[in-house]
């Protein structure tokens, strides 16, 4: 009997998935998922929380107590500090800078040396002109001698003459003879007085090679350097300088603001002035009215104002940025009073907006207390108070727009 081969069937069900088996697979996979999401909750309350926890920090200033006196406010502007005396210190002739001695922020007197030009060929021109008068005062000498000589001549031809020997045709050529000496030494002094003169031009132009310092000032430009061609004209395009340095007198520092025309007629010469530079915010300047420019800007509908410190101070640069407050002649009360109904000055952004109202926000104890103010008139950077707040009072200057009343906060120190 033959023997049978039994081949064995794959099992196919034995790779299936159980129904049970995958039911919790996919259980797994949403449990996770949800205790993923769970824990980024917990995170962001976490950090929400500690923010919410967080003292904010605020920088504070003091209400300042008007001054004794005070002056009312009734007008601002801004403007520039800008220099009476500012010149670009040029060369009077073309040439080429053969040294420079002095650097940005020097102080400088007048007449000092500032920079020197070749002067190599001035100084042919002076050395052609002296040979051309000492050849002239040479001839001079020679002439004079020759003069002598013929009036000797015309000495002896007088004797004979009268002598009755010599004819007066040879006295009238030995006459002649000296005259003519005689003028061609005065075409001779007339030619070294000529020399001089191209001597001195010579001179000069040796001399314009040294640039000096036309007053005492500080150097804010150095214009040119060793090398460069130099001249007083704007010539050979951007290859030739037409500066060596640019002077300021510190001493002349002014303000320069433009005023509306339409209130230009409350500035009168001579008026008290509160100036307060961008970069001193804090620090009043007491100035007053120099000039009023008498003509006006069609464009910008303003007249110029020039203004001048009280008391001027090395902190106080050309070219800054400056506010000023134009104040009345004089004070409304007399008797040492303080302005009428100012109750303090505080600094500008102090000042917040709450439904069209002004408030602040004072510092009592590390803590906020919101408090409604009245104000008045500005002054610089500062704002008059009328109300709501007195001198001596922490007001916060700087800090998150979101403030409440009541909040803890740290001081910036």
């Amino acid at each position: 009997m033959a023997a049978t081969e039994i081949h064995a069937k794959p099992d196919l069900d034995s790779l299936r998935i159980h129904d049970s088996h995958r039911s919790r697979s996919g259980t797994g996979k949403r449990l996770a998922y949800v205790s993923a999401a769970l824990g980024l909750i917990v995170v962001i309350a976490g950090l929400a929380f500690a923010f919410r926890d967080q003292t904010p920090v605020v920088e504070v200033a003091t209400a300042q107590q008007p001054e004794a006196g005070g002056r009312e406010a009734i007008l601002n502007a801004s403007g520039y500090v800008t220099p009476r005396r500012r010149a670009t210190i040029a060369a009077k002739i073309t040439g080429r800078v053969t040294g420079v001695f002095f650097d940005e922020g020097t102080h400088v007197h007048k007449g000092q040396l500032l920079a020197t030009l070749d002067e190599s060929d001035a100084k042919r021109a002076l050395d052609s002109a002296k040979a051309d008068r000492d050849a002239s005062q040479a001839a001079i000498i020679d002439l004079q001698v020759q003069l002598r000589l013929a009036e000797i001549e015309l000495r002896r031809a007088l004797e004979l003459r009268a002598a009755g020997v010599q004819s007066q045709e040879q006295l009238d050529t030995s006459s002649a003879a000296a005259d003519s000496l005689k003028a061609k030494i005065e075409l001779a002094k007339e030619q070294v007085l000529a020399a001089d003169a191209r001597i001195q031009e010579a001179q000069q132009a040796v001399d314009n090679c040294v640039i000096t310092a036309p007053y005492d000032g500080i150097v804010v430009s150095k214009d040119a350097q060793v090398g460069e061609m130099v001249s007083p004209v704007s010539a050979g395009g951007g290859f030739t300088r037409t500066g060596i340095a640019t002077i300021v007198d510190m001493n002349s520092n002014e303000i320069e603001v433009d005023v509306n025309e339409a209130y230009i007629a409350r500035v009168k010469d001579r008026m008290p002035v509160t100036a307060v530079l961008d970069a001193y915010p804090n620090w009043q300047i007491p100035s007053h009215v120099r000039t009023v420019i008498p003509t006006a800007d069609r464009q910008k509908a303003t007249v110029k104002v020039r203004i001048s410190f009280d008391k001027l101070d090395p902190r106080i640069l050309p070219d800054m940025g400056v506010k000023v407050t134009f104040l009345e002649d004089a004070p409304k009360k007399k008797g040492g009073a303080k302005a009428p109904n100012v109750a303090a000055l505080l600094p500008t952004e102090a000042l917040r907006d709450d439904n069209g109202k002004k408030i602040v926000f004072l510092v009592k104890n590390d803590h906020l207390e919101r408090r409604a103010v009245a104000v008045g008139n500005t002054q610089g950077t500062q704002t008059e108070i009328m109300s709501g707040l007195v001198a001596g009072d922490e007001v916060v200057v700087g800090g998150p727009a979101n403030l409440q009343d009541g909040q803890a906060v740290q001081i910036k120190k």
